[in-house]
């Protein structure tokens, strides 16, 4: 997912709808201590990967790297107000769909370019809880918008952590549980009845999650960092 569309896809409604809504509606919403809504997202995942030194002389790759990999989520949300409307604490309950590609690139002479390539893919369902901070600004007609910050607790439904490893057809393990910074950005428009926004988020993890085991494709690699954009459609009532 370009970073590039998504940026686009904040401003353009930014210019379009800014200049066009004159009369404030919802007007109570920032007098309710709680709302609740729904989130509709979309995400681009991958790791932050580190491999071993000296990986060539080691194992005879030339290069592992990662590719990120396009993934949905759904989740359920629930705002509190912290005094100020500006200020409020977010939380969503959110599951999601993540798919990860790492690719190696070994030395092979016998192959008609010297070298193969393999890609391997890693799957995730997760259940995520992320717990926010959300700084938004006054309301210049019917249109806001806000900064995020916080984290999120993950439980990885798809991990094969603990499971036997096959030799023959070897894959990549992931640890089952992680925890994640979040920081991100969104825009909310005001509907008569709810509100809705668009929002971009990167979420990176704090740990290492990968599993080392004595398979050629586990090897080369040091560590694994969960790592990912997500662009989310709310809405709220």
């Amino acid at each position: 997912m370009s970073s590039k569309y998504i940026l686009l896809a904040f401003f353009i409604p930014l210019v379009l709808f800014g200049q066009k809504f004159k009369q404030e509606r919802y007007k109570n919403f920032d007098r309710r201590l709680f709302h609740f809504g729904f989130m509709l997202g979309f995400n681009s995942s991958d790791f932050t990967l580190y491999p071993v030194q000296n990986a060539y002389e080691q194992f005879k790759i030339l290069n592992v790297q990662n590719d990120a990999q396009p993934g949905g989520q759904l989740g359920i949300l629930t705002t509190m107000r912290l005094g100020t409307p500006m200020i409020r604490l977010r939380f969503i309950p959110t599951i999601s769909f993540l798919e990860r590609s790492i690719k190696y690139t070994f030395e092979d002479t016998s192959a008609k370019f010297g070298y193969r390539i393999e890609d391997e893919r890693v799957n995730s369902t997760n259940l995520d809880f992320p717990l926010m901070l959300q700084f938004r600004t006054k309301r210049l007609n019917n249109f806001a918008a806000y900064c995020l910050i916080g984290g999120q607790y993950s439980i990885d439904l798809q991990s094969q952590e603990k499971a036997s490893q096959n030799f023959i057809d070897p894959f990549i393990k992931i640890k089952r549980y992680d925890w994640q910074g979040q920081v991100g950005g969104g825009l909310e428009f005001f509907a008569p009845y709810f509100k809705f926004g668009m929002e971009l988020k990167f979420t990176h993890g704090f740990s290492n999650v990968f599993v080392k085991d004595n398979t050629y494709i586990a090897a080369p690699i040091q560590t694994l960092y969960n790592r990912g954009w997500v662009f989310s459609i709310i809405f709220e009532g």
